[in-house]
Order: C-alpha cells, then structure tokens, then sequence
C-alpha cells in the first residue's frame, strides 16, 4: 500500500487547498458537435494536459535496453504568482459590470476566484502517479532489488510532489516489491540542472509573445468588451482570460479522473473559439522558443549541464562540466551514483527546452511573430504539456545489427512516447532502427555540451 497511500498523500495536500472551490461545468456546450474537446485541451500549448504524441515502439528485434534516463516536467499546477495577477486583472473587469449583452458571461455573477498559486494539483498527481507506473512495467526488466531508479527533483513543492507522486505510483506497479524514494532535491537557490536561473543574462520571450498578441488579440478583446460594456478588457487581459481556462479547468479535475475521459471544462472556456486557442497555443510556441529554445540568446547553454550529467550516467564515468553542475553533490556516489539502470529527473517546462535545444532535437527555423507556420515541428502542445518526459534509452544490439568489431551500443530518444529522428547523430529516418543512434556517434555529436556551450556560458555572465 506505500505507493497508493503516497498518491493519495500528495493529492490531498493538493485537494485541502482547494476544498472551497465551486466545481463549474458550463450549461452549454459552445463548441459543435463535430468539436472534440479532447483536442481543446491540446490547444493550451505548455498549460495541456499531458497526452502521448504516439504510442511507445519497443526496441528494434535483436536490441536491449540497459540502462533508462527520464527527465520529466511536473504535473499540472495552479498559476504562478505573476500568472494570477495577468487573470485577475481580467477577471475583476469583467465583475466590475452590471449587465453582460451575452449569456456566456452570466456565471460570472456568482463566480468568486479563489484558485491558490503555484501548487500541484490532484490532476498532476494523478498524471505523475500514471508515469510512475507506465514506467515499472516497461522497465521492469531493469529492476533488481539492489538497483532501483535514482530518483532527483528540483527544489519547487510541485516539482517535489510529482518526483513523489511517480515513485508511487512505481511501487504500486510492483506490488510495493521495488519502493524507489526522492533520494535528492536540488536547491533552487544555487548551481542545479533541473532549474533555468542560473545564466542572469538570458533572453526573455515578452517582445516576441506580445507581438503576436498584438495580431490575435483585438478581435478577441472587441467582442467581449461588447458583451461586457465598460469592462475595458486589454489584449493582456484576454491573455490571462484563455490561460485561466486551462488552469481552471485542471485544477477542478476531481481525484479519481480517468485518463482519456472528458474533463468539467471551466466556463472561462466556452468564450473563445477553437480557432482562438490556436492562436493562443502559438503564444507558447513563441514563448518557449525565444527563452530557452533556439530563438532565446543563452537559450541552449542552459541545458549543458544536464546533458554532461546524462553522458556521465551513460558512460558510468565522472561528470566533466563547467556549467551549472553542482560539483560537490555530482563527485558524490551517493548524490551522484553512476551504477544505475533507471534514473529519473524532475523539473520545470523551461529547462526542459534548453536540455532538447543543446541535444539537437526540434531543430526549428525562426518562428515568426506574426503568421505562424501551419506545418511547424515547434509545437508545445506536443513537446512540452504538463508531465512532460523525456526518455533517453541506451540499447545494446546483437551483432548482426552493425557486424563484429563494432560497437553495438546505441541511444534512443523519445518525447511524449515520440522517437526522436537524432539525424545529428546518423540515426535512420525511416525502418525498425529509425531512431537509433551510435552511441558513440551520439557522444560525439553531443560537442557543445562536452565544450561547456563554447563560450555561451561565460556570456551568461558578461
């Protein structure tokens, strides 16, 4: 009963602040019939629920897996300080008025605002519980009683939490017979790979966002201050608005929710279209990718050390970093073990980007500000939701796969179950190996990392 009773423990902490809350499910259905909503909850870009892209592929006949690396973004929470203040702003302007011209507002006479700020809630829970054990039975084979996964969060309760929440829900996959623990929680106040604030002179992503709110938002912002006279909502306004729909809508998931089963939408939803959201969704798009993404100056520097601690894992050898490694606890075997088949990470959406930024993956040219790019491989929704994993596998492969004398070990990558292409590295585009990389042809395409950013970590500082 250890990993049931520790699910349950974190959702509660989770449920005793939000016991007040008035659970909404709107009156009406504003989306047609021929609308899934499932797709809704993809239109929220980094505030989706966590859904696999695809379906897991097992390892190419003739390959094992030997060793697990998860790197995992925390379940879904509530609005951060500053997030609440964006959805306030709104909401107050819309109570400020006494006759709404539309009845998609009437709930607003007798809504009271009442979400907390920055917690996990039972939703992301129950979605880090899931990964713990989607994770035991696809790599229980991995697991002996001496070598359960290594597991690291970094320092924030909803990053803690979901670090908690996945080992229970591990050793609830294994009938409590393997009871993994939070071995380690990296201070967020110093050197911590599992965090994004350590380079001071980074880039922010406020320009770009704002631009292409600037092109989606005033029709937005035209029509309801037509429903609400006197409102006077902002485009910034409708910003906070459309993300209060997402947390809104997570944070009123009750525990015991079924994955795959519809959601009790917020009213907040039913004011905007589909189409709206798109735009919406492309706003994190932007966000991501000129902050620590490939668009953002110092962007990809972030991730290096991270990266130097997954090839020191991969390689059983010494982590050789100058970067954001905290060196006393990765010189230490047991803060930094490197005998371990299962290692698993806990961290934010932002370090998340800049680990797949320095690895090579969604290599994406310049997103524009202004008409986004229907076809783009740079979507949020898809790479970044809440409870995000990445999972970086070392296979080892019978000789017939590249003949005798030649190594046969080699990595794969997946993100949200999807098998990253790693053509940086000569991986197969297409075929039972498609993914598959050298393993020393990934340790070498891996340069930037293994030369602490060449140079971009010193101008984090200059």
């Amino acid at each position: 009963m250890v990993g049931t009773l520790g699910v349950i423990w974190a959702a509660l902490s989770s449920v005793l602040t939000l016991a007040s809350w008035p659970l909404f499910v709107p009156a009406h259905d504003p989306f047609s019939s021929a609308h899934d909503t499932f797709e809704l909850q993809k239109s929220w870009g980094v505030y989706s629920p966590f859904h696999a892209v695809a379906e897991y592929s097992p390892p190419p006949q003739g390959c094992e897996i030997s060793q697990v690396n998860i790197l995992h973004r925390h379940g879904a929470r509530l609005p951060s300080v500053s997030q609440s203040e964006d959805i306030l702003s709104g909401v107050n302007k819309l109570q400020s008025v006494q006759v709404y011209t539309d009845s998609r507002l009437d709930f607003m006479n007798t809504f009271v605002y009442s979400l907390g700020e920055n917690l996990l809630v039972p939703l992301g829970a129950m979605q880090s519980f899931e990964s713990g054990e989607n994770a035991f039975r696809r790599y229980s084979s991995l697991v002996q009683e001496d070598d359960i996964p290594f597991v690291r969060a970094s320092g924030m309760s909803r990053v803690v939490e979901t670090a908690k929440n996945w080992t229970a829900g591990f050793a609830t996959a294994s009938n409590d017979v393997y009871s993994p623990r939070l071995s380690l929680i990296l201070s967020e106040e110093g050197n911590d790979t599992l965090q994004d604030n350590n380079c001071p002179n980074a880039a922010s992503s406020h320009r770009e966002m704002n631009q292409w709110l600037d092109v989606y938002g005033p029709p937005i912002t035209s029509r309801l201050n037509s429903w609400a006279p006197g409102a006077n909502l902002t485009n910034d306004d409708i910003h906070g608005l459309m993300m209060l729909c997402a947390f809104h809508t997570v944070a009123s998931v009750p525990y015991g929710y079924k994955a795959g089963s519809p959601l009790p939408f917020s009213p907040f939803c039913s004011l905007f279209t589909p189409a709206e959201f798109e735009s919406f969704e492309y706003s994190s798009d932007l966000d991501k990718y000129y902050s620590t993404g490939y668009g953002g100056h110092l962007g990809r520097v972030q991730g290096v050390g991270y990266i130097n601690e997954l090839l020191a894992r991969l390689t059983a050898s010494p982590v050789v970093d100058h970067t954001s490694t905290n060196t006393t606890l990765d010189s230490d075997p047991a803060t930094f073990p490197l005998n371990r088949t299962i290692y698993a990470d806990f961290t934010h959406d932002s370090p998340l980007i800049a680990v797949f930024g320095t690895l090579g993956l969604f290599n994406t040219p310049k997103l524009s500000t202004t008409h986004p790019e229907p076809t783009r491989g740079w979507r949020a929704s898809e790479m970044m939701t809440f409870s995000t994993r990445m999972v970086v596998e070392k296979l080892i492969c019978d000789q017939s796969i590249r003949g005798r004398g030649v190594s046969n070990a080699y990595v794969r990558i997946m993100v949200n179950e999807v098998a990253q292409p790693l053509t940086f590295c000569g991986a197969k585009e297409t075929g039972p190996r498609k993914g598959l990389c050298r393993f020393d042809a990934f340790l070498e395409s891996q340069s930037y990392a293994r030369h602490n950013g060449e140079g971009d970590w010193e101008k984090c500082f200059i």
